[in-house]
């Protein structure tokens, strides 16, 4: 059994590979800047968010307040934000599959009674995860969830945003500071500090139990109540119940929600959940405290909330022009020798071109070619580079890995066989899949493509009970 140092260790190491391949800087910009013109839907494009959404529909059936509510949230919806937050599986990072998550409620005008209408952001399932693009769409329970293709289209109760606007909201993106309990950390909160084992073993890894409390009774509250028993979730198979008090009368007595007990729950039916976003610690605070992170590769509204006054402009440490264009050096024939890009395609820069044909022909007799048509012929292949490329291509970042593609080999090159070229090929044809999903035309899978890349790399895409968040 892995230690809790090492499971800290490991979510930690996944949501350092998220941020630095989930949602690149080039999308971040992008989507700001259409978000702040007022261009909501093009702010979703740039983030590869599918929009479900007809306001006119919404009008019809549900009327014009709502109409109207719905629109300015969707305004103010922050597309790029949304994905940095949103739940991911390990290994890779990438969405955790066949996701509903409920980004705001809105309750209809008549009957009063009707149940809340959801907005709600949905990930594809695993086998159709192609390009890792999220969904919006709304959910009303009185509608026949058999008309939606999603597998799961009811809003998951553990994985909900709802409560948590600042997670996706531009307009209060700030409260991530004081919701992610900062005051309280530097403050040295009591339920940190005290020197409780069973405490201080979840805090170690990661569970955020110094805000439990008080997201406990957010949560009471948006139930109708103000105390009361909560669940939390703290493993595969484990469950906290926390019986919240809320505060009293008196400032000085009471001055917060508090927890008067906890324990191993047991029936946990009908008792309200704590959402994922407040029962673990923020991913980028703990990535800033622990130094595995700089606050100008967070996301400028993320690193505004928890690092204020510090710059915050996303940068892209892969996109390097003057890197691109630089030839590189190749042991050949006791020399060094270089290879560069000439005319848009990378070319032995110390060889003639008879010479290089003649290599070429004896590599293509099974003969041993110079070095430097070896070192090329491996850039085709298999790059040292792959595992970027492949990484982008899992997180659906197709620009970067083209980008980077065409930095090593030039944009007119014309790939070889070997895995660079299998890695474009299937990160091609998964889309064509999820395009089947997106159009009910397929409903089940993995595709035979989507296999045998699993079973190539090794591991599973999604493996069970291995969990970021």
């Amino acid at each position: 059994m892995r230690s809790p140092a090492a499971n800290a260790d490991s979510r930690l190491s996944l949501w350092r590979r998220v941020r630095e391949y989930a949602v690149p800087p080039s999308m971040i910009e992008a989507a700001t800047t259409r978000r702040r013109v007022g261009d909501w839907a093009g702010a979703c494009a740039a983030a590869r968010v599918d929009v479900d959404v007809d306001l006119r529909a919404v009008a019809r059936r549900h009327g014009r307040d709502m109409a109207a509510r719905l629109r300015a949230d969707l305004r103010h919806l922050a597309p790029d934000l949304l994905r940095w937050h949103m739940p991911r599986i390990a290994p890779d990072g990438l969405l955790r599959p066949g996701l509903t998550v409920s980004l705001a409620r809105y309750a209809p005008a008549e009957p009063a009674d009707a149940e809340p209408v959801h907005l709600v952001a949905r990930t594809s399932p695993g086998w159709a995860d192609a390009g890792q693009r999220i969904s919006l769409a709304l959910w009303d329970a009185s509608r026949d969830e058999g008309d939606c293709p999603h597998p799961h289209a009811r809003p998951d109760r553990r994985f909900r945003l709802d409560l948590h606007r600042h997670l996706w909201d531009a307009r209060r993106a700030e409260e991530l500071r004081s919701r992610s309990g900062v005051p309280e950390l530097a403050a040295g909160n009591a339920a940190v500090t005290r020197p409780d084992p069973p405490w201080d073993a979840l805090r170690d890894r990661g569970y955020a139990v110094h805000r439990w409390a008080a997201e406990a009774a957010v949560l009471l509250q948006a139930e109708g109540r103000t105390s009361g028993a909560v669940v939390v979730r703290i493993g595969p198979r484990r469950r906290l119940a926390l019986d919240v008090i809320p505060p009293g009368p008196d400032p000085r007595s009471s001055p917060a929600p508090r927890i008067a007990g906890a324990s191993r729950a047991g029936g946990v039916v009908g008792l309200p959940v704590l959402p994922d976003a407040a029962t673990w610690m923020t991913p980028d605070l703990e990535l800033l405290r622990h130094g595995l992170i700089e606050v100008d590769r967070l996301h400028p509204l993320v690193a505004g909330a928890l690092a204020p006054g510090q710059p915050a402009v996303p940068t892209s440490p892969e996109q390097d022009p003057d890197a691109a264009g630089t030839p590189r050096l190749v042991a050949c024939r006791g020399d060094w020798h270089r290879i560069g890009l000439v005319n848009g395609v990378l070319q032995p820069l110390d060889h003639d071109p008879a010479e290089i044909r003649r290599e070429e022909l004896l590599a293509a007799l099974t003969g041993t070619p110079l070095p430097c048509v070896r070192a090329i012929d491996e850039a085709h292949r298999r790059p040292e580079c792959l595992p970027d490329i492949r990484a982008r291509l899992d997180h659906g970042d197709t620009a970067g890995a083209l980008a980077t593609v065409e930095a090593l080999l030039g944009p007119d090159a014309l790939l070889r066989g070997g895995d660079l070229r299998e890695e474009l090929e299937t990160a091609a044809s998964r889309r064509i899949t999820y395009g089947l999903f997106r159009a009910g035309l397929i409903e089940q899978g993995p595709p035979p493509c989507s296999r045998d890349r699993q079973l190539k790399r090794g591991s599973r895409a999604h493996p069970r009970h291995t969990t970021a968040r």
